[in-house]
């Protein structure tokens, strides 16, 4: 067992260099305001020492946190390391840094992220809601924390908010696919709670009606979660309904390539007797053994912007903000899974 070595601090520096603490400070935080020749002395000092500054300390004196946080569903979706790309690029540039949490679609685990962004007294929040009642986040604002709801629109003045707009992405795929000569469609849809997925059935629905087709023709077999293993289980349930749809149309990428690689698994031809369309395409879909067909989220975008408007909220010109919601607009990304019906 070794001993630790000993921490070196400000003193240390401004001892060794011969200088006073003031001076090292502005070398740090302040270089203009040093000779170079003073400066170059001072940070050769810095580098032989090892000292590292204390952020958190800085931090408190200046009252104001450089880390951003960015909670989501999922990241082992890539929807979402695309989203996080997009923020983390937007806070670089502007000398901060995002903290990147997964909910796991748990409302407990979202509860209690907010909690641990309360003591660590973030700067601000990116986040895509698990809770469908919105109760964690209205706890959440007694701390006084901004917030940028992400993939969901705000449904008050509370903050701001970066989405999609679903009920058009939903509609696009089935228009699709409709347009295919498809009468007989499913929504592998994950978990209902989910504003998304309800968005994106909403939709569907209405591109059905807009085709004269009933609501019946679209089948839902709803999924506890939204990634590949459920996916692979919705495609059996498919496979097991006493009408068999020729086509599918799933929630989210992830979902659709379950169903993709069951379909190869039980000999079913794609998109020959199943046609397949997802939602998100995310860079697998195009690289998918039958590439797939998907409506396009312009996921780094989305969180670009969210990070744009937490800055400006929590900047220097935060008194003059006001809060926006802006809605983007989806794009059909159409691949060899769904071509016509026979």
């Amino acid at each position: 067992m070794t001993d630790s070595m000993p921490t070196v601090g400000i003193k240390d520096v401004a001892r060794e260099a011969g200088v006073s603490v003031g001076t090292v400070s502005n070398v740090l935080n302040q270089p203009s305001r040093v000779s170079q020749q003073t400066r170059r002395h001072v940070e050769q000092v810095i580098a032989r020492l090892g000292y590292v500054r204390s952020e958190s300390a800085r931090q408190l004196r200046a009252g104001r946190s450089r880390v951003l946080a960015l909670l989501v569903l999922d990241m082992g979706n890539p929807f979402f390391v695309d989203l996080a790309r997009g923020a983390e690029r937007t806070a670089r540039d502007a000398g901060l840094a995002v903290m990147v949490c997964n909910s796991g679609q748990n409302a407990k685990e979202e509860a209690e992220y907010l909690d641990l962004f309360a003591e660590q007294r973030v700067r601000g929040v990116l986040v895509t809601p698990a809770d469908p009642s919105g109760q964690s986040l209205l706890r959440f604002r007694r701390h006084g924390i901004p917030y940028v709801l992400v993939d969901r629109v705000a449904g008050d003045a509370e903050g701001c908010s970066v989405s999609v707009d679903d009920v058009a992405g939903g509609a696009l795929a089935i228009h699709h696919l409709t347009g295919a000569g498809h009468r007989s469609i499913a929504f592998i849809s994950g978990p209902p709670h989910l504003q998304q997925v309800q968005d994106r059935r909403t939709g569907a629905l209405e591109a059905l009606a807009q085709a004269g087709l009933p609501p019946h023709a679209l089948q839902e077999v709803p999924t506890e979660r939204l990634d590949v293993a459920a996916g692979r289980d919705a495609g059996a349930r498919l496979l097991g309904l006493a009408e068999r749809p020729t086509a599918v149309f799933c929630a989210n990428d992830l979902l659709a390539l379950g169903v993709l690689q069951f379909m190869y698994t039980a000999g079913i031809k794609v998109p020959e007797e199943m046609a397949i369309v997802g939602y998100d395409d995310i860079e697998f879909a195009a690289a998918a053994t039958v590439p797939l067909t998907s409506v396009r989220q312009p996921a780094r975008t989305m969180g670009a912007m969210a990070a744009g408007l937490l800055l400006q909220e929590t900047g220097d010109q935060a008194d003059e903000h006001r809060h926006e919601h802006v809605v983007l607009q989806p794009e059909l990304v159409v691949r060899g899974s769904s071509l016509p019906a026979r």
